[in-house]
């Protein structure tokens, strides 16, 4: 599970404000600042699986994903990282 300051330094690697972060993963701002400081109104509130997946992708340059097989190997990312900025026709 991502913690709070794990989430935030991802954020902060990437050079994101929290209203750019909230942007790219489909967030609000709010959310963001919920996930940093791991509480709401007293409340835990952890990061969602989905969004460290989002995180991942993001800090590999994925932007889109358009539902083509993933490579089995690392070492084939660029090559899906090359492909996933390519605009799509509809886009």
């Amino acid at each position: 599970m991502m913690k709070p300051e794990e989430f935030r330094a991802w954020r902060r690697s990437l050079g994101l404000k929290q209203k750019d972060a909230a942007e790219r993963l489909g967030l609000k701002k709010r959310v963001i600042q919920y996930y940093e400081k791991g509480h709401r109104d007293g409340k835990r509130v952890d990061v969602p699986r989905t969004v460290e997946l989002a995180c991942l992708a993001l800090s590999l340059g994925c932007e889109r994903y358009d539902g083509r097989p993933l490579p089995r190997s690392a070492s084939d990312l660029p090559t899906l990282q090359a492909s996933s900025r390519t605009a799509r026709p509809e886009d």
